[in-house]
C-alpha cells in the first residue's frame, strides 16, 4: 500500500511539473513586465535584483565550460554584484572562447527559454527547472554570500513552485522570466560605460579579444545584439503575438 501510495504521488507531481497552466491575464503580463522594467531602471532595487542577473551570468560560465570539457574549479558571488567562474582546459580554442562569451548571454538567453516555456503554458515546469539549475550551481559555489544569495534565490523559486495558487505560481514565473529579459540588457550598456571611463580591459569583451583578434567592442555589439534580440522576441511570446 505504502509503495502504491508512493508511486501515485509521484505520478501526480510528474504530471503537475509536465502539465501546463492557465496563462494570466493579458493586462497581468504587461503589468508585470512593467515591474520588471521598473527593477532594471530604479537603482535602489537593481543593486538587489542584479544578483539574479550574476547568477544567470556566472551560471553560463560554469554550464559552457563543462559543455566544452573544461574542469570547473568554482563559483563566486560578491556583494557587489560582481562574480568569478574559474574553469581549467586549453587557454585557447573554441571551447575557451565559448565558455567566455557564455556570461553576458546567459541572462537573456535563459529569459528567452523561459518566455518560450511560458508560451506553452508550462509555468510550473519552468519553476522547477529552475530549482534544479540553482541546487546545481550551489554545488559550485565556493564563497559565502554566493551560497547565501543562490540559497535566497533558491527559496524564493522553491516557495511559488508549491504553491497551490496558480495566480501566485504564474505572476512569480512572468515577472522572472520578464526581469531577465530586461535585464540582459544593462549590463552591457554598463560595461560600455565603465570601458569609456576606465579602460576595464580585463572585461569579458577584452578576454574574447586577445582570444580571437575580433575588437572588444565588436563583442559588445554582439552582446548587446543577442541581449535586444532576445528581449524583442521573448517579449512577443509572453504577450502571444
Amino acid at each position: 500500500m505504502a509503495v502504491s501510495m508512493s508511486i501515485s504521488n509521484l505520478d501526480d507531481v510528474w504530471h503537475r511539473v509536465t502539465g501546463t497552466q492557465p496563462d494570466p491575464p493579458r493586462n497581468l503580463i504587461i503589468a508585470l513586465g512593467a515591474a520588471a522594467l521598473v527593477a532594471v531602471l530604479w537603482r535602489p532595487v537593481w543593486r538587489i535584483a542584479r544578483n539574479a542577473v550574476t547568477i544567470a551570468h556566472e551560471g553560463g560560465h560554469a554550464v559552457v565550460a563543462l559543455l566544452c570539457g573544461r574542469r570547473l574549479s568554482g563559483v563566486r558571488l560578491h556583494h557587489d554584484t560582481s562574480g568569478v567562474t574559474v574553469s581549467y582546459g586549453k587557454p585557447r580554442g573554441l571551447g575557451m572562447v565559448l565558455t567566455v562569451a557564455a556570461g553576458y548571454t546567459a541572462p537573456s538567453l535563459i529569459g528567452l527559454g523561459g518566455a518560450w516555456l511560458l508560451a506553452a503554458q508550462h509555468i510550473t515546469m519552468l519553476l522547477w527547472a529552475s530549482v534544479l539549475l540553482l541546487a546545481l550551481l550551489l554545488l559550485e559555489i565556493r564563497n559565502v554570500y554566493g551560497v547565501l544569495t543562490v540559497v535566497l534565490t533558491g527559496g524564493a523559486v522553491v516557495a511559488a513552485s508549491w504553491t497551490t495558487n496558480t495566480n501566485v505560481q504564474a505572476g512569480f514565473a512572468y515577472l522572472m522570466v520578464w526581469f531577465l529579459l530586461l535585464a540582459g540588457v544593462k549590463p552591457v550598456l554598463e560595461l560600455s560605460r565603465t570601458r569609456s571611463r576606465t579602460g576595464a580591459r580585463d572585461s569579458d569583451a577584452d578576454q574574447l579579444h586577445r582570444l580571437t583578434g575580433f575588437p572588444a567592442g565588436g563583442w559588445l555589439f554582439v552582446f548587446g545584439l543577442v541581449a535586444v534580440g532576445c528581449a524583442v522576441a521573448g517579449g512577443r511570446w509572453l504577450l502571444h503575438l
